[in-house]
């Protein structure tokens, strides 16, 4: 840059004297050339700088482009043994009278859970006998009573087959994550690229809304089971509200019947 500002210099110099100046060896010196040629200097110089500069682009966007390159290997391998998440299997009962398996076998796959509930449980019956001569307040509390055990045998049985379900459903469920976490961790070019990593986002959002499914199911069912004791609970304490409110006049009839029986007593 020195040796370009002195020939710069130089012209402006020279440009000043009359074309006809000439030095000891009898040469001519011509401004117009001399300026020409100090502007196709600067002109080399700034190619250079430009070349330069362009040549450190490229060399930082091939390394930039190799990082990327090699950067799935090296983030991934840290996740390649990621534990997997299985239900615990039912343990088979003793099964003494023949009516626990069908119920464990319900529990894991979600077949039969209506049969199994009731073999494993006391056995549905009919309306008692004398429901239809019973007063209308006797037939209330006894079709209260048989509504809970009805309603706790099908809520028995849905939350059954609800966990069996998804303990079948789980196997595969296990498999699909697997297959995403393989494309994932996958140093294959094509599974890099913007269309494969948004179409995996995509899959791992619909799993979690399926998990989100499942467990809102079996918090439905939970709910279910809760809302049948809160009605047993319910159902005795206005049957114990009932018979304090006829306790007083059942007390005065039988202390009646009692209040002749011991007048005739004193009479002998």
């Amino acid at each position: 840059m020195k040796g370009i500002i002195l020939i710069v210099l130089l012209a402006v110099t020279t440009s000043s004297n009359p074309a006809h100046a000439q030095f000891g060896v009898g040469v001519v010196l011509d401004p117009t050339q001399s300026a020409h040629a100090v502007q196709q200097l600067v002109q080399a110089s700034q190619l250079y700088t430009t070349t330069i500069k362009t040549t450190q682009n490229v060399m930082q966007a091939y390394n930039l482009a190799q990082r990327m390159a090699t950067a799935p290997s090296s983030y991934y391998t840290a996740y390649t043994n990621m534990a997997q998440q299985t239900w615990t299997p039912v343990a088979h009962p003793a099964n003494t009278y023949g009516n626990s398996l069908p119920w464990t076998t319900s529990a894991t796959n979600g077949n039969g859970a209506a049969a199994a509930n009731q073999g494993a449980s006391i056995q549905r019956t009919g309306q008692i006998s004398g429901y239809g001569s019973l007063s209308a307040q006797g037939q209330q509390a006894i079709a209260a009573q048989g509504a809970t055990a009805d309603l706790g045998d099908v809520v028995n049985a849905t939350s059954l087959q609800t966990i069996g379900t998804v303990r079948a459903n789980a196997p595969q469920r296990e498999a699909d994550i697997k297959t995403l976490e393989t494309a994932s961790h996958s140093t294959d070019p094509t599974q890099q690229t913007e269309l494969a990593t948004l179409q995996r986002i995509n899959q791992a959002m619909l799993l979690q809304l399926r998990t989100q499914q499942e467990a809102s199911q079996m918090t439905q069912a939970q709910s279910l089971q809760q809302m049948v004791q809160q009605k047993q609970q319910q159902d005795a304490l206005k049957m114990s509200m009932q018979a304090a409110d006829g306790y007083e006049s059942n007390y005065a009839t039988h202390t009646s019947t009692d209040k002749s029986g011991v007048s005739k007593a004193f009479s002998y």
